[in-house]
């Protein structure tokens, strides 16, 4: 295997971490095998920057033997503690264990030499010691050992398969000063104590972010959850504050606060019926005033092991839901009632627009009867292209992820009065950043007005 620099071991370490890559895919493509290619990052995870520059590489026997002591009583595999002791290669470490496992403690003893006449008793007398260290002595190693190994664990365990960072360095220190001298275990960490000490003085100073992190709770709590950094950024800025969305994600992040995951909408497909109408709309998502561009569609979900179909308008200006149904079963009358209550809603003059996708129900004779009647031109998406009714899509992931999976119910009737609890927040409280920081409807009230 050809040499690698550290400027390419650094950048393919930094491409594993910060890319959805396997540890395979980026070895062939680095051309290393995906086992030094682990190391690499294991070494980085301990040691950071410094983790591919080695001050030496020729090691003591008291070294070798502290390695494999610490294996045994670690119980750490050869590679892992390999990395914790900055060992550029594991093979090394195997190679000692073998050899330790053969011959004891007397594998790493220097072969004894013919005395030569020109040794001085000065070196006979070195030469004893080294090889017949006294008790004193042996116990220091011992304490040493103690120490490093107690470091280890507790740095394992704080840093959690993190950057081993300085500030990390130093709560493992605080946390063993009672046990351990504060200078040994400084010399353990490879850090100066004045770093320490400084270190220990920040944590000891207020925390400059305590009404930041107040306020970002609070709104977090408030809308349960729903808001991630970029929107609770934006209800921050709308009250006057001046904070940038990075702080607001680090101290998010610091806090565990995190924004529910999305789930995938169910999707089905009952066949053709009736007839089919152009692509008006044809992805086309702007609209310069309500009541304009309408998008609707049918969306399923299982409670209680009851499915309930729920069938929402959607006004394209400002997001906003005009009405929706919820029924038990996708009858036609879902569709009828719903489109029924979305008529009241519509003034004299309005020239709209309804896009669905081709439903059974959107292609029924009545439906396209009362469309017309109405004055309304029908839209449908291509077949098969859900990215024709993209928002509506989108919707439906928010209110799935904001309240189907984010609550627990304690029956069907609870749910109704909840899905109709969020409606009314999702129209009136949960602010978009595409329509200057506010609501669906506190955005058309303020369009009519100018209006």
């Amino acid at each position: 295997m050809s040499k690698f620099t550290r400027e390419v071991k650094h950048q393919a370490v930094q491409r594993y971490m910060n890319n959805l890559v396997s540890y395979r895919e980026l070895a062939k493509e680095v051309g290393v095998d995906h086992s030094v290619l682990r190391y690499w990052v294991m070494l980085f995870k301990h040691h950071g920057d410094q983790a591919f520059s080695f001050p030496y590489t020729k090691y003591s026997p008291a070294f070798k033997l502290r390695v494999i002591q610490f294996i045994k009583e670690s119980n750490y595999s050869v590679r892992e503690a390999s990395a914790i002791f900055h060992i550029p290669d594991p093979c090394m470490v195997r190679r000692w264990k073998i050899k330790w496992e053969t011959c004891g403690d007397a594998a790493f003893n220097p072969k004894e030499k013919r005395p030569s006449t020109m040794t001085s008793k000065n070196n006979k007398t070195n030469e004893e010691k080294a090889t017949n260290p006294s008790v004193d002595e042996l116990k220091k190693e011992l304490e040493y050992l103690r120490m490093e190994n107690a470091y280890l664990k507790k740095l394992r365990g704080l840093s959690s398969g993190r950057k081993v960072t300085k500030e990390i360095k130093a709560k493992v220190i605080y946390e063993l000063r009672h046990a351990f001298p504060v200078n040994q275990l400084v010399k353990v960490a490879k850090m100066s104590r004045s770093t320490y000490y400084f270190l220990v003085q920040t944590w000891e100073q207020a925390d400059p972010d305590r009404k930041w992190k107040r306020r970002i709770q609070f709104i977090y709590r408030k809308h349960k959850g729903r808001f991630g950094y970029r929107r609770i950024t934006d209800v921050l800025q709308e009250k006057g504050h001046k904070i940038n969305k990075k702080k607001v994600y680090r101290i998010m992040r610091d806090l565990g606060l995190q924004c529910i995951v999305r789930i995938k909408k169910y999707k089905s497909y009952t066949g053709e019926v009736g007839k089919a109408a152009p692509n008006i709309l044809n992805r086309n998502f702007k609209a310069d005033r309500p009541n304009q561009k309408w998008v609707t569609d049918v969306t399923e979900f299982k409670l209680f092991g009851q499915k309930l179909y729920l069938s929402p308008i959607l006004d394209l200006f400002n997001g906003e839901i005009i009405t929706y149904t919820l029924q038990s079963r996708p009858t036609f009358d879902l569709v009828e009632t719903m489109l029924t209550q979305g008529l009241e809603r519509i003034s004299e003059g309005d020239d709209l627009l309804l896009h669905s996708d081709q439903g059974w129900h959107y292609r029924m004779p009545k439906y396209q009867r009362t469309l017309k009647e109405n004055n309304i031109t029908q839209s449908m998406s291509r077949k098969g292209n859900c990215y024709d009714n993209a928002v509506m899509e989108n919707f439906f992931g928010i209110m799935k992820s904001e309240l189907l999976y984010l609550q627990e119910f304690d029956s069907i009737d609870h749910f109704k009065e909840e899905l109709e609890e969020y409606i009314h927040y999702y129209n009136h409280l949960r602010i978009k950043s595409r329509l200057k920081r506010k609501s669906p409807v506190a955005y058309r009230a303020s369009f009519e007005q100018a209006a």
